[in-house]
């Protein structure tokens, strides 16, 4: 690993990807658009090409020369009106990052993908690599999108691609300017929440991501895919958590599913009224109630892939906001 290419190199992922393979004395070029936002990468000695990875002619040129590629642009929405644009660059994006790197000859792919790509358990049991899962069925735009794209690494993979996929849960940490994952620790601070919902999740600290992210390009399995998480957690043991360390309200109800549900409605609704995107979703919520736990003991084994505890990552995104005047 020595020349490297970044798609969405000023993401959350990206950025802190990019910092971590500096670090490591790489010569780093990242692919973004003219809007990005740069904070992120202040101050790094990175080469920047603009362009979309939906621009199939843009790619090529991003990849040339290097030996590794990273893509981890990708569209996170859970709202229906920006389907179309997600499936666009999740599932066209990823497609022409593949065919680039097979037209190159880029020694080593590594796809940022997501848990919302494998399947989950009926029970509140970790899913693994291999849990399935109906896609027929499926409804939900994310899944679909990031499966999709799987696919077409696998595609790439059957035609001879070095490609491995990692498959990160809910991410938190600095260098998260948009607020994504480090939403529920400024809102818990600001004390706008007061309560917790039903079913649970694993958040899993960015730092963890990016070494999984490494690992997977040095030593990961072609063709295979490896769970990045943290602990699993209920959402009760997750505010109560973040409220202990930021100093927030403690969790005193867990809301109803059916109220957590017509909360998400009313939020997309009025949203779509004033030509807002919604905090809440009726995707977003769809799976309310459910455990959604997972394991990464094939990460472990496989990649030496390592997690610290949930309270630990809170604390870090919180000195992070603080220092950077967020909260």
């Amino acid at each position: 690993m020595k020349n490297v290419l970044v798609t969405g190199g000023t993401g959350f992922v990206g950025s802190n990807l990019v910092h971590a393979i500096l670090r490591e004395g790489c010569s780093v070029r990242i692919l973004r658009r003219s809007s990005s936002d740069t904070r992120s990468l202040n101050g790094a000695d990175v080469e920047h090409l603009i362009g979309d990875v939906r621009d199939a002619a843009a790619v090529r040129r991003a990849v040339q020369g290097c030996d590794t590629v990273f893509h981890t642009a990708a569209l996170v929405s859970y709202w229906s009106k920006q389907r179309s644009e997600m499936l666009d660059v999740n599932v066209g994006g990823t497609a022409n990052v593949v065919r680039a790197c097979l037209d190159a000859g880029v020694g080593r792919l590594v796809h940022t993908s997501s848990v919302a790509a494998v399947g989950y358990t009926s029970n509140e049991s970790p899913a693994t690599e291999e849990t399935p899962h109906d896609w027929s069925t499926e409804t939900i735009g994310y899944r679909i999108s990031k499966y999709r794209a799987e696919e077409e690494v696998m595609r790439g993979v059957r035609l001879g691609l070095q490609a491995v996929m990692v498959n990160p849960t809910v991410i938190m940490g600095p260098r998260d300017y948009h607020i994504h994952g480090g939403r529920i620790v400024r809102d818990i601070h600001r004390r706008r929440i007061f309560y917790a919902t039903p079913g649970g999740t694993s958040i899993v600290d960015v730092d963890d991501v990016v070494q999984g992210h490494v690992a997977a390009a040095r030593r990961g399995r072609v063709g295979e895919r490896y769970i990045l998480a943290g602990e699993n957690l209920s959402f009760k043991e997750v505010f109560r958590i973040t409220a202990e360390e930021v100093g927030g309200l403690k969790p005193l109800v867990t809301l109803p599913r059916p109220v957590v549900r017509l909360i998400a409605a009313g939020v997309e609704d009025i949203s779509s009224v004033f030509g807002v995107t919604p905090w809440a979703t009726r995707e977003l919520v769809s799976g309310v109630g459910r455990h959604r736990a997972y394991s990464v003991e094939k990460a472990r084994r496989e990649l030496g892939y390592t997690f610290r505890p949930y309270r630990e990552t809170v604390r870090r995104t919180f000195n992070w906001f603080r220092e950077e005047a967020l909260l």
